[in-house]
């Protein structure tokens, strides 16, 4: 028998495709959904004291977790940092690195780039490490077998999944990238085989900014997702129809409302 959710969706009719469809989610499960997707940001600077609950960060580990894998190898695993001593250490490996990156840019960007805040680990009250076994399936996995870095980007599904999972119970995660990988494998005493792939901050804040900071900061803004889409073959645009759809929905997106 089917449940009320189910009952609900099989009487929904998708306009563009012109059939009942048992499979799709109620129209709050599918607006929850982008909900997340679209007002999820990158947090440096908003985190509160609160901890996280057991309950909460195993649900959002869970989430990762079962993020999609090629060859199904589930390479990644979860370092909890909690310790005071160890985030300071952290701290001070991103601050070497990002007076590194700031040397990279010239004038007014690198004024913009000083001014910016790209961490927040000392604030937080959890960071968390995600990192790539790159051996647990052993040496020939499927789907591996001839782009290498699939373990890689199977382990990125794991952070967004944890991501998304995250803003939906109201939690910040902010992603660390400016580091020595090799500053992170020896403060967390990470083997050789183990990639470092996602420093995150993760924690209750008091509020998520309406634009990513980066696109507030007029450092750049989102692009136009019509000018990525391609029909058939490299940079042949879609049709003018299609073209339209697509800003409509970037539009509506960018101010959150419903699809």
């Amino acid at each position: 028998m089917k449940t009320d959710q189910y009952d609900c969706s099989v009487n929904k009719v998708i306009s563009l495709a012109g059939y009942q469809n048992e499979h799709e989610f109620s129209d709050a499960a599918r607006d929850a959904i982008y909900h997340a997707i679209f007002s999820r940001r990158d947090v440096r600077g908003q985190f509160l004291p609160d901890p996280v609950p057991q309950e909460v960060l195993a649900r959002v580990l869970t989430a990762a977790h079962f993020a999609p894998s090629v060859g199904y190898m589930q390479p990644w695993s979860f370092l909890l940092v909690r310790e005071a001593e160890t985030k300071a250490r952290i701290h001070a490996a991103f601050q070497q690195a990002n007076q590194e990156a700031a040397e990279k840019f010239e004038g007014e960007r690198q004024a913009i780039y000083k001014e910016l805040k790209l961490e927040g680990i000392r604030e937080a009250p959890l960071n968390l490490l995600i990192t790539c076994d790159r051996d647990r399936a052993g040496p020939v996995v499927i789907g591996r077998t001839h782009i290498k870095a699939m373990d890689l980007y199977s382990s990125v599904c794991a952070v967004q999944n944890l991501w998304l999972a995250a803003r939906s119970e109201g939690l910040g995660v902010g992603w660390v990238s400016i580091f020595h990988q090799q500053a992170l494998r020896d403060i967390l005493g990470l083997p050789p085989r183990i990639i470092p792939v996602a420093y995150l901050c993760l924690g209750y804040v008091s509020h998520f900014k309406e634009k990513p900071e980066l696109e507030s900061a007029g450092w750049r803004q989102r692009l136009p997702l019509a000018d990525l889409v391609y029909d058939g073959q490299w940079e042949k645009p879609v049709e003018e129809e299609l073209r339209q759809v697509l800003s409509e929905h970037q539009a509506r997106a960018q101010e959150k409302r419903r699809f």
